[in-house]
């Protein structure tokens, strides 16, 4: 029988047990995806503890995976046994050797894309995509500020908006990780334990502040974000990798300059085909010009998942990791 990793309560990474499941027939509009990469994400350790709940216990984790299609169910005609597909969607409950997938969900990998690349890419670089070319529309001039400028987003955010002809500020931990956001376009990067986030970013910017921040942090870093922001400046908010952002009033965002905020998921911008298509197709694109190039630089796995999450709560990641079944 197949395995997968399932948790049974909400809680640390201790929670994550490597058993078998039973997984049946595709149904109507669904494939049986086998599946040989799996991407790793930090919303999953959001799914673990019960911040995003499941949708029932036990439950797998994991949005995003690659494989081979193993069979079909009715009605399904844009895949057959054997193809090459990947998926970035929910519901939850990637972690697993095989799984039931709806078929619309599933992205076409390109020949010139190896699995790995695309459970590495597909969620974090769909991501990056809806940040820069739909919820702020980057174009050259603009300066923007992306924390977290090291993680598999941020590389991609850094990467793909100095392409469009932007110049990029991120934050990060460490000098090793200041040297690896600036060798992937970020211009400025700031090491936020030893330097004020938001001083750097009103000196870069002759005191002005930057158009949008993009914010995977939260917590920790909500007020800064706010204060780095011009007038009339744009908070995207699409994370929580230090803890919930605490309830505010709405009068704060006039204080600081009639600013705009959002919450936005990766969800509602390919929630149907066509939208979803788009997204992966221009993802795609710029991987196969050399624009964006993917840091795939953690393997583990998949019964280890335990320990790749210990490792991303604590920040010893760096670029995108998979889990290999």
């Amino acid at each position: 029988m197949p395995h997968a990793i399932r948790i049974h309560a909400y809680g640390g990474p201790e929670q994550l047990r490597w058993e078998e499941i039973e997984v049946g027939e595709p149904g109507p509009g669904q494939v049986r995806l086998k599946q040989t990469a799996v991407g790793l994400n930090y919303i999953d350790t959001y799914h673990r503890t019960g911040l995003y709940p499941l949708p029932a216990l036990p439950g797998v984790l994991g949005m995003e995976a690659a494989g081979i299609v193993d069979a079909v169910g009715p009605g399904v005609t844009e895949f057959v046994p054997g193809s090459r597909a990947a998926y970035a969607s929910p519901p939850p409950g990637a972690y697993a050797e095989v799984r039931l997938v709806a078929a619309d969900r599933l992205v076409p990998v390109p020949d010139d894309v190896s699995d790995e690349q695309a459970a590495a890419v597909l969620l974090q670089g769909m991501t990056a995509w809806y940040l820069l070319r739909r919820t702020y529309p980057v174009k050259a001039g603009d300066t923007i500020l992306i924390h977290a400028a090291a993680g598999g987003v941020g590389l991609m955010v850094c990467q793909w908006a100095k392409a469009l002809g932007a110049t990029v500020i991120g934050t990060v931990s460490s000098d090793d990780k200041a040297a690896l956001a600036h060798a992937n376009g970020c211009d400025h990067p700031i090491v936020y334990t030893r330097e004020d986030v938001v001083a750097r970013v009103r000196a870069l910017t002759h005191g002005e502040g930057v158009p949008v921040v993009y914010d995977s942090v939260g917590k920790d870093t909500f007020t800064a974000s706010l204060d780095c922001l011009r007038p009339l400046g744009l908070m995207v908010s699409f994370g929580n990798a230090s803890g919930a952002v605490p309830p505010f009033e709405p009068a704060i965002l006039a204080q600081k300059g009639s600013l705009f905020l959002t919450r936005p998921t990766l969800f509602h911008y390919t929630s149907n085909r066509r939208e979803l298509l788009a997204a992966a197709s221009e993802l795609f694109a710029v991987l196969r010009s050399g624009a964006v190039r993917i840091h795939l630089n953690q393997r583990y796995p998949l019964k280890d998942a335990a320990v790749a999450h210990r490792d991303i709560e604590a920040r010893r990641t760096t670029g995108s990791t998979v889990l290999i079944p």
